[in-house]
């Protein structure tokens, strides 16, 4: 799945909600096609971060440059072209939906909202077929067989492993051929085995072109690292400060 990639920057980058910051004095720089690793402990703004770097959180404090767009002010620009996967309370996959399911409503959705208007005009069957394409592409960027699974492409949800919904998130997300991928809490409740999957899986997606950013609680050596963890003289409130500016601002 050969994709462009697109540079992130970032130069004292924060976020401040109403208790408290969430992240702060977050510098980065990748190139195109690279894996980052936002890399800390649980509850200290490693999702806040992944949201505002996608424009789905607004920063407060610095400036970043995703893809040519500049946050905080062009948040718009920047969800045209990034996907997040694997969010708790923004990406979340239905359990009691199939896997067929979830990738045709994807598939609808972008149609429906992510296409342009000369690709609304084609015939239906033309749809059809670039929607089964977008699909089995996805798919198998993902690591995902689902004639592997316990009933194939009627298997719900509820019923996949740990690895298996977390490649089908990072399926719905690719269907949009996201220039950015931002995969949350990648190597959360996964055996040493499954987290070695999890990291190849990325880094095969960021061979291919796509810049995919990854939160996680131990980065490997070879993605560009952020951390979030927090320094022993700042405030100890930091878990309940992100997760209050998360409800803050996440509306976005």
């Amino acid at each position: 799945m050969a994709v462009d990639g697109i540079a992130v920057t970032a130069g004292g980058f924060g976020l401040e909600g109403p208790r408290g910051w969430a992240f702060r004095g977050v510098d980065l720089a990748a190139e195109p096609g690279t894996l980052i690793a936002v890399e800390g402990p649980s509850g200290s703004g490693r999702t806040s971060l992944l949201l505002a770097l996608t424009g789905r959180m607004k920063a407060t404090e610095g400036t970043a440059t995703v893809g040519g767009a500049r946050l905080p002010k062009e948040l718009a620009a920047v969800r045209r072209f990034s996907a997040p996967a694997n969010v708790a309370g923004v990406t979340d996959l239905d359990p009691a939906l199939t896997v067929a399911e979830h990738l045709r409503e994807r598939a609808l959705l972008q149609h429906r909202f992510g296409d342009s208007v000369r690709a609304l005009l084609r015939p239906r069957e033309e749809r059809r077929s670039e929607a089964r394409l977008r699909i089995d592409t996805a798919l198998t960027a993902a690591g995902l067989d689902r004639e592997a699974l316990p009933k194939g492409a009627r298997t719900a949800v509820r019923d996949l492993e740990r690895l298996e919904a977390l490649r089908l998130s990072i399926a719905l997300a690719l269907i949009g051929r996201p220039r950015l991928l931002a995969v949350d809490d990648l190597d959360l409740k996964l055996s040493d085995a499954e987290r070695t999957e999890a990291w190849a899986l990325l880094r095969s997606l960021a061979a291919a072109g796509t810049t995919v950013l990854a939160v996680c609680s131990e980065a490997p050596e070879d993605a560009v690292t952020v951390s979030t963890r927090a320094e022993p003289q700042e405030d100890t409130h930091t878990r309940k400060e992100a997760a209050d500016a998360l409800a803050e601002t996440g509306r976005a």
